[in-house]
């Protein structure tokens, strides 16, 4: 019986930043686009709190969900990293599957209640394919996760629909800040996906799951691991055409170097565990960095 740490543990927290930034950055490119004169509406803060609830439930349930999908398949038994539940026999799979469904329910009634509020309906259907993608990521006959796909699907929710949802249901539109801020925050937290898929690498090697990282292989994904960091740097800049200051925001991609300089030197296996902490940090002090300048 798993105790409640374990539980917590198996929730994975340090991959909520992935959760919390396009929140904060959606919330900043509503700001961004107030004008008191023509009497356009900016942040709402109560919005953003649903939005919050909605981005971090469906985090924790997919992290449950492929705790599931992963230790039934056996994929878990011989991991380096955080509490895996079925894998490591700690929980029975059908209770960290309810699991899983609690947080997608808790995320949906939390995203009716921000879609009712806002009356952006549209975003329904968003919603539900967001419940469907989190589960099939590693569940399901054909799970998109064992085809390399896992880092569209970060990419597309938690960086592209989290962040312009949550500027569109405060805003009632959708904007040229906003878009950069989403790509770069969708860049970012694909960043945390490529360097836990290059840890993992030597083990979903031998149990057939064909991640983006076991397919280009160890020296294209650290390629690839910067180059997202590269494109949250060009988005930045570009939002210095409509806000002048916000490159203040590079100063929280600081935080990653010691993370970036693992993932180029060649570490593997626990050495890149900090990678994972550290750019996730970074994608919350970025946004973060980001919210002043661009709320200003």
């Amino acid at each position: 019986m798993a105790t409640f740490k374990q539980w917590v543990a198996g929730a994975r927290p340090r991959t909520l930043p992935a959760a919390i930034a396009p929140v904060i950055v959606g919330t900043a490119a509503a700001a961004a686009h107030r004008d008191l004169e023509q009497g356009t509406k900016g942040a709402n803060l109560g919005l953003a709190l649903l939005a919050m609830i909605v981005s971090c439930c469906l985090q924790v349930g997919v992290n449950y969900a492929n705790d599931y999908s992963d230790g039934i398949r056996g994929t878990d038994e011989d991991r380096v990293g955080p509490v895996r539940l079925v894998g490591q026999r700690l929980a029975e799979p059908g209770n960290v599957k309810i699991a899983a469904f609690i947080f997608f329910g808790i995320g949906a009634f939390a995203g009716f209640a921000l879609v009712a509020l806002s009356q952006t309906w549209i975003l329904i259907p968003v919603g539900v394919l967001a419940i469907i993608a989190a589960w099939r990521y590693t569940g399901g006959d054909n799970p998109y996760g064992y085809r390399g796909l896992g880092e569209l699907y970060v990419f597309v929710f938690f960086g592209l629909v989290a962040t312009l949802g949550t500027q569109y249901t405060q805003l009632g539109t959708i904007t040229p800040v906003g878009v950069l801020g989403a790509i770069g925050v969708g860049a970012l937290a694909t960043a945390i996906l490529v360097a836990n898929n290059l840890r993992d690498i030597p083990t979903d090697s031998v149990t057939g799951k064909k991640t983006l990282a076991v397919r280009l292989g160890d020296a294209r994904t650290r390629q690839l691991y910067v180059g997202l960091f590269g494109v949250a740097i060009v988005c930045t800049l570009l939002m210095a055409f409509w806000r002048p200051w916000a490159p203040i925001g590079l100063l929280g991609l600081v935080i990653a170097w010691p993370g970036i300089q693992a993932v180029r030197s060649g570490a593997t296996g626990r050495a890149l565990i900090p990678a994972l902490g550290l750019t996730g940090f970074a994608e919350v002090m970025w946004a973060v960095w980001l919210f002043a300048p661009l709320a200003r």
